[in-house]
């Protein structure tokens, strides 16, 4: 496979031009106008992304984006990298979190090979995708090459594309990889200018003492590689990003130029959209923020992104657990336009009030 040398993905704005008419279309059902806040809100967004009156979910899939990272041998989670293989297997099994959402929200799900860094085993929703065995350790040197960045995203918009020709217009993306906040967190203080300090948190769960050290092992990585004014979002990525988040980039850049309904986990997920809005900034319009998640840098990653988002649940798993517990609204969204009577057709006056 050719790598292209530079991406140019032709996302159209979403606008709104059909505003008008969804607007008139809510006010009539026999609620007050608003009532329905965020919902509505939603309807309104996902109506002009499908230039549609009665837009709809069609085949829902949420992406797992699963890859190593070389950091992990500076301690920097409170697990080791094989716990990443482990969980993948746990995925197609049927076990994880993930998949017990999945099924309670009739949405398909699908495990991608990034770069995990052992072997895995044949499995109909698993897809091949490896770019490596983990990524180097970012501490002392890239974590990939920038071929291999590219490459990367190359592959996940590949996957993308096949999706969307049978049908999906729906996409929620999660993410597994043992080591991947401390890359997420890096990746934002880089691309946002913010201290690292208010970037970094405890991950799967580590200790005050752990915290610490993870804080001044992302220091000194950042320290290694200097900021360049205008520096190109892909090699920001190369640097600190690991295979899945870079084909996390490429999925949502290759969605959005299908128009497809992008659904956002938590802060990995977050972080790839950063570094996507950085290549293409349109993107952003085809995104529902799931929910806000308890890691430390998310909150702020968020605001960054002038985002709001649907749910505040304190989730810290991954794996798209808070875009699958998103898909019920945003289904309910629509089925809000589709199937709510009107004032006329249920027969209820609107211009009856107390005097």
């Amino acid at each position: 496979m050719t790598i292209p040398s530079d991406f140019h993905f032709n996302i159209e704005a979403v606008g709104n031009d059909l505003n008008a008419e969804l607007q008139l279309a809510l006010d009539a059902k026999t609620k007050p106008p608003g009532s329905l806040g965020a919902l509505e809100i939603l309807a309104l967004q996902l109506g002009n992304i499908q230039k549609s009156l009665t837009p709809e979910v069609c085949h829902p899939t949420l992406l797992i984006f699963a890859g190593d990272h070389g950091i992990t041998a500076e301690q920097v989670s409170p697990y080791t990298s094989d716990v990443t293989a482990q969980m993948v297997r746990n995925f197609l099994a049927g076990g994880a979190a993930a998949n017990v959402l999945a099924r309670q929200a009739c949405v398909d799900l699908v495990v991608v090979d990034a770069g995990v860094s052992s072997n895995l085993p044949d499995h109909s929703q698993l897809i091949r995708a490896k770019i490596g065995l983990g990524t180097r350790n970012f501490r002392h040197e890239s974590a990939m090459s920038l071929d291999e960045c590219k490459l990367a995203i190359t592959r996940s918009s590949d996957i993308v594309r096949d999706l969307h020709a049978r049908g999906v217009n729906t996409l929620a993306l999660g993410e597994m990889g043992i080591g991947n906040s401390s890359a997420a967190s890096c990746l934002m203080s880089r691309l946002t200018g913010l201290p690292i300090e208010s970037c970094v948190g405890r991950g799967a769960g580590l200790s005050d003492t752990g915290l610490k050290h993870k804080l001044l092992v992302l220091a000194e990585s950042l320290e290694r590689t200097s900021l360049v004014d205008g520096q190109d979002p892909l090699e920001i990525l190369a640097a600190f990003g690991g295979y899945e988040i870079a084909m996390l980039t490429g999925a949502m850049l290759a969605a959005a130029s299908h128009r497809m309904v992008l659904v956002i986990d938590g802060f990995i997920v977050t972080t790839a959209l950063l570094v996507a809005t950085k290549i293409n900034a349109r993107v952003l319009d085809y995104c529902v923020f799931a929910h806000q998640s308890a890691e430390t840098g998310h909150a702020l990653l968020l605001k960054q992104l002038n985002a709001k988002p649907l749910l505040n649940l304190q989730l810290r798993l991954g794996e798209g657990s808070g875009a699958l517990l998103a898909m019920p609204l945003i289904r309910s969204a629509l089925a809000i336009l589709r199937e709510m009577a009107t004032f006329e057709e249920a027969n209820i006056r609107r211009d009856i009030r107390h005097k």
